[in-house]
Parts: structure tokens; C-alpha cells; sequence
């Protein structure tokens, strides 16, 4: 958190299935999964582009949760279902330590594209939709502390969770 490239919108993807595009999603895959996440996306690690990485086993990271397919999503539109939504933890590579409980829609369709261009559409709920629209809030630049409604639900996990396995 304070780079500068994390606060601006993101540059759509023109060119699918480069060896410069691969090389980015590998370097993003090895790096979520090296730093344990969830989802990774470009601007993270530099990258001025509208990829987003997401997708865990189930029971791998967080035991209620049900496992998301690994995903590669190029230039995402994300449109919520419903108006309703639910405030649930969140964390970010980027803000290492952190932690806090934002607002997110409750279900969505995703489209966009994969890594050889393929069009992708997924409609998804619960934690699998609250992943897609973390990730893609930084593709325009936005972190989750922005979406957070009330202060006294952000800060170190140690603190807000002495004794849990961080």
C-alpha cells in the first residue's frame, strides 16, 4: 500500500495468448500461491493491466469456504445480481497484516476473457463473488480499506484475533 500504481485504473488487455501476457499470468500464479492468497491481481505486481488470477482448493485456506477453480480473467465486467450484500473479512497481499470487513454483492456474473482470449461468464455467489470483486477493484485502483464502513472492523489480525492462526 503506497505505490502509486495501485490507485490508478488499469489498460485492457488487446493482444491474447502472447508470450509476454503467459509470462505475466505465470509470474502472477506463482505469486499468489507463494504468498498464500486467494487472488492476485496485475497492478499488484506492476503490471498496468486488467488481469486478475483468483482460485483455491476447498478447505485449503479458509475451511467454510468452498474451493474456487483457478481462473484467469482478462478485462472483467462484473454485474451484480441483486442489490443485496454482505460485509465479510478481508485481506490483501498488498496490505500485508491487515485485516477488515467490507461490503460486497452477494452474487454476480463475471465475463471477460482467459488467457488465449476465450470468453468467460460465470455467475457466482458467497465468497467466490466477494474474490472476483476484491480483485477487480484493483483494476481501478481501488483497496479494500475504501469500501470499509465502519473503522473498528480494520486493523492487525493479531489484534483483532489473538490466537488465530494468521
Amino acid at each position: 500500500m503506497g505505490d502509486p500504481r495501485l490507485w490508478v485504473k488499469a489498460r485492457p488487455v488487446e493482444a491474447f495468448d502472447t508470450p509476454e501476457l503467459c509470462r505475466l499470468v505465470g509470474d502472477m500464479k506463482e505469486t499468489m500461491l507463494d504468498r498464500e492468497g486467494v487472488g492476485l491481481a496485475a497492478p499488484q505486481i506492476g503490471e498496468s493491466l486488467r488481469v486478475v488470477v483468483f482460485g483455491f482448493d476447498e478447505g485449503a485456506l479458509r475451511p467454510e469456504a468452498e474451493g474456487i477453480p483457478y481462473t484467469v480473467l482478462i478485462n472483467p465486467v462484473l454485474t451484480p445480481l441483486s442489490d443485496e450484500t454482505e460485509e465479510d473479512w478481508e485481506g490483501c497481499l498488498s496490505i500485508p497484516g491487515l485485516c477488515g470487513k467490507a461490503p460486497r454483492y452477494k452474487k454476480l456474473r463475471y465475463a471477460g476473457f482467459g488467457l488465449s482470449g476465450a470468453p468467460l461468464d460465470r455467475i457466482v455467489e458467497g465468497f467466490h463473488a466477494r474474490v472476483v470483486q476484491h480483485e477487480c477493484d484493483h483494476l481501478d485502483g481501488i483497496l479494500y480499506p475504501a469500501r470499509i464502513r465502519d473503522f473498528q472492523n480494520f486493523g492487525y489480525r493479531e489484534e483483532l484475533f489473538p490466537g488465530a492462526d494468521t
